[in-house]
């Protein structure tokens, strides 16, 4: 058995995201995911079909940028993680959202952890 962590860093989308008037418009979401993926034996034809193409996962995202929006970042994140946890392979998963530009001074964000 071989154990990798495939990681997709701040991925940023413009989307919906909020509960404020003011966020009635799309804004900047920085969205970080960390997998944990098995495989059977660590690859060795250095071939994509061998591993987890992280595509899906942006993709997937975009995807989601690109709908209705969201109210809470926890639905968000929890979203992400089930897209991710689709694939068998991903044991598990931690996903960060981050909104940069709602205050001045500061960053807002949820991060979560779900194990299969």
């Amino acid at each position: 058995m071989a154990e990798f962590t495939t990681i997709l860093d701040r991925l940023e989308v413009t989307m919906r995201l909020g509960i404020h008037p003011h966020e009635a418009v799309p804004q900047r979401v920085r969205l970080s995911v960390w997998m944990t993926v098995d495989y059977a034996a660590p690859p060795a034809a250095d071939r994509i079909d061998e591993v987890l193409d992280y595509d899906f996962v942006r993709d997937g995202i975009l995807a989601l940028a690109d709908g209705p929006g969201f109210y809470l970042q926890e639905t968000l994140v929890e979203a992400v993680a089930a897209l991710c946890l689709a694939d068998p392979r991903v044991r598990a998963v931690r996903v960060r959202s981050m909104k940069p530009d709602v205050y001045p001074d500061a960053g807002v964000g949820c991060e979560i952890m779900r194990v299969r």
